[in-house]
């Protein structure tokens, strides 16, 4: 695996901070997620392949046992607010004084520095100061957010993985590493570029929400309900897909011209849709180029013939469906390690000290004045 001894301190968090280390452990980096004591992380479902050690960082014996971890490690993903980490002598200055070699990867909603730095704040607020919120709804109604995946996962954790990577990798030219300062809204933004970009290009935007090409203004770039309330999506853009679309329905391009009457062409594209079943309308449309494909969801999508051959999804054994490793390396590809190895908080405590050399007395005398904590799950004492 290409990330094969590489090895990761996570502070747990949600969301982007436990994506982030999902995506280097699933590639075969080692990863310890630093939990609070008596800390619940039961919402984050993506801990599988990580062990757990539980500190309190607000003791001295806590932030000793996170030093002796961090001179061991090649990187820190910090999902904290400005000056957590330096409030407690964790921060990136006194970290790599010792371990000049440590990737310290901070990554935030607002970022390091600004006015907004210090505030809290969720995807939403992060996809709105990017800008690209304002680009998703329907006309005539308000912005509409695509639930969390923007923002934090997109713009936040795989972003600050990137930036893991680019830093990996220059460390292997300098041998020292360096600070990541991942924002979310910067991240949105930067992931949001072709939409910045594009502005200026004729017949793309310029109109409301909603009434663009790409954001539901047209008839051809649209979902459709089908006869046994599934979706169907079209999207044929370029007039020879557009042209195959319209020979599969059995309609002339008179009839249903591409660039013109756009909300009758909807309403008729509506009502034929509803005449037939979504398998229906696979059977149609399947191996064309009419770009038309079903709209699956979280219970069906393993089982699609195309993502079943690929491997797209693993079925787990309580029905749960977890995407696979992508993208897909020739030799080194990654491995995920199954949805239900999430450590719970502290599972890892005991074995982790042991391997930083920690005798048995030690560790008894940690656990006695609570600066760590075992979890539930297994004792090594």
């Amino acid at each position: 695996m290409p990330l094969k001894g590489i090895k990761v301190l996570e502070l747990a968090g949600l969301a982007p901070g436990p994506f982030c280390g999902m995506l280097l452990a699933d590639f075969g980096a080692s990863v310890i997620r630093v939990d609070k004591i008596n800390g619940s992380f039961s919402v984050d479902s993506l801990g599988h392949g990580k062990r757990s050690i539980a500190l309190n960082l607000k003791s001295y014996q806590g932030t000793d046992v996170f030093k002796k971890l961090s001179n061991q490690n090649d990187i820190l993903i910090d999902p904290y607010r400005p000056g957590v980490m330096e409030r407690m002598k964790l921060g990136p200055e006194e970290l790599m004084k010792t371990n000049n070699k440590l990737i310290y990867a901070r990554l935030s909603g607002f970022g390091h520095s600004g006015p907004y730095a210090n505030m809290a704040g969720h995807d939403i607020n992060f996809l709105a100061l990017s800008g690209l919120l304002s680009l998703f709804g329907r006309y005539g109604q308000k912005p509409t957010p695509p639930v969390n995946m923007i923002a934090d996962f997109g713009g936040g954790g795989l972003m600050c993985a990137f930036g893991i990577i680019l830093a990996l990798f220059e460390r292997n030219k300098s041998n020292v590493g360096q600070v990541i300062d991942a924002s979310m809204v910067e991240g949105s933004a930067y992931l949001g570029s072709w939409m910045f970009r594009s502005q200026n290009i004729p017949g793309l935007w310029g109109n409301p929400r909603g009434k663009n090409i790409l954001d539901s203004g047209t008839h051809f770039y649209d979902t459709y309900e089908t006869k046994d309330k599934q979706y169907i999506c079209v999207a044929a853009i370029e007039p020879q897909f557009y042209k195959i679309f319209l020979e599969k329905l059995g309609i002339s391009s008179v009839e249903m011209p591409q660039f013109d009457k756009f909300e009758e062409n909807r309403t008729k594209l509506e009502k034929i849709f509803k005449e037939k079943t979504q398998a229906e309308w696979c059977a149609i449309f399947d191996g064309t180029d009419a770009c038309v494909t079903p709209v699956l969801n979280l219970k069906n999508v393993a089982l699609h013939t195309h993502n079943k051959e690929r491997n797209t999804f693993t079925i787990e054994s309580d029905d749960l469906i977890t995407p696979n490793p992508a993208p897909r390396l020739s030799r080194t590809p990654g491995v995920t390690k199954g949805h239900k190895k999430n450590p719970e908080p502290g599972e890892h405590t005991i074995e982790i000290l042991r391997e930083l050399e920690y005798k048995s007395e030690e560790i008894t005398n940690l656990l006695a004045t609570e600066a760590v904590n075992q979890g539930m799950k297994r004792s090594m004492l």
